[in-house]
């Protein structure tokens, strides 16, 4: 009987963690698309829809952001600048932000370009000037090696292979059961002060903006489906970079590359030191003391090198 009763209370329990998760999870998301609506239009590529924002006149170019984010880490401060010069077309990459997952499970760099490449196109995009930061770079380098656009340009860019391993909550969260496991309860319950921490060693050592996870809209990020799709593309990204590596010598079109030499997330390096020499056509800025958000932190290097970008292309 006693056993009964344990078996009994702990099954009580667990439904009782279960039904608080559901509540908190339904609450927590519901708060977030309430608080940061899509700011943008929606085109549909096969059935799958893409965020994006439209801003300014002029050569296109299009901005592709990293992990965890989406394309308000963009509009909040660089298109506007970057309006009066081009037809900035910030995206949201598949998964993440108000974009739907690749379909299948995809989580390739190579999956998500072709349907960004798709999007854009829609629009009228035919060379246009990538930018890639982080994450966002692997997938502008995909671009490229799938269809050459007018130039590139590489802001503290995953694109080399890296030793070790990924933190744990990627370790962790590189099964379905650990997904299905861990993603609804952070979804549910990491705390503001975390995502806070976690901001700020991203942009480490330099500082956020103010309110810069609030612009963002963070929670849109703590979003069950943005969070799998997150550690699936995170967790899938290196066999593509080690496979991708091979053809960056057939990439003939200006390359720009920005890098903070303090970047402790995608290290310089790792990643632009090694890239640069093997790129036919490429241009590396350094950035002393600068860390992993430079489009933030050091705008006016960013503008430049697209500006750089743009002329090398012939479109300025």
């Amino acid at each position: 009987m006693r056993l009964k009763t344990l078996a009994a209370s702990i099954g009580l329990f667990a439904l009782g963690i279960a039904g608080a998760t559901a509540w908190r999870l339904s609450a927590r998301e519901n708060a977030a698309l309430a608080a940061h609506p899509p700011s943008g239009q929606f085109v549909d590529v096969g059935g799958q829809r893409v965020h994006l924002v439209v801003q300014g006149a002029g050569p296109d170019l299009v901005l592709i952001h990293g992990a965890s984010g989406n394309l308000r880490d963009f509009t909040m401060g660089l298109a506007g600048r970057l309006a009066g010069q081009y037809r900035v077309i910030a995206l949201d990459r598949p998964g993440l932000g108000y974009s739907d997952p690749m379909p299948g499970g995809d989580a390739s760099v190579a999956g998500q370009a072709r349907v960004l490449r798709a999007a854009v196109a829609q629009l009228g995009v035919t060379r246009p000037i990538v930018l890639g930061q982080s994450y966002g770079g692997a997938v502008a380098l995909a671009w490229a090696l799938q269809e050459q656009p007018a130039a590139l340009v590489l802001v503290s860019a995953v694109s080399m292979p890296w030793p070790g391993s990924l933190d744990p909550w990627y370790r962790l969260t590189s099964t379905a059961l650990g997904r299905a496991t861990l993603v609804p309860l952070a979804s549910a319950f990491v705390p503001h002060a975390y995502v806070g921490r976690a901001v700020e060693g991203v942009f480490a050592p330099d500082a956020p903006p103010e309110n810069y996870a609030k612009k963002l809209g963070v929670d849109l990020t703590l979003r069950r489906t943005a969070l799998t799709a997150n550690v699936s593309q995170i967790n899938s990204l290196l066999p593509e970079i080690i496979a991708m590596q091979q053809a960056y010598p057939d990439l003939h079109l200006p390359v720009e590359l920005v890098h903070g030499d303090a970047d402790s997330v995608v290290p310089l390096a790792i990643h632009a030191a090694k890239l640069t020499p093997i790129l036919p056509d490429a241009n590396l800025t350094v950035l002393n003391g600068a860390g992993h958000m430079p489009h933030h932190t050091h705008p006016d290097v960013v503008i430049t090198s697209i500006n750089r970008a743009a002329s090398r292309a012939g479109l300025r």
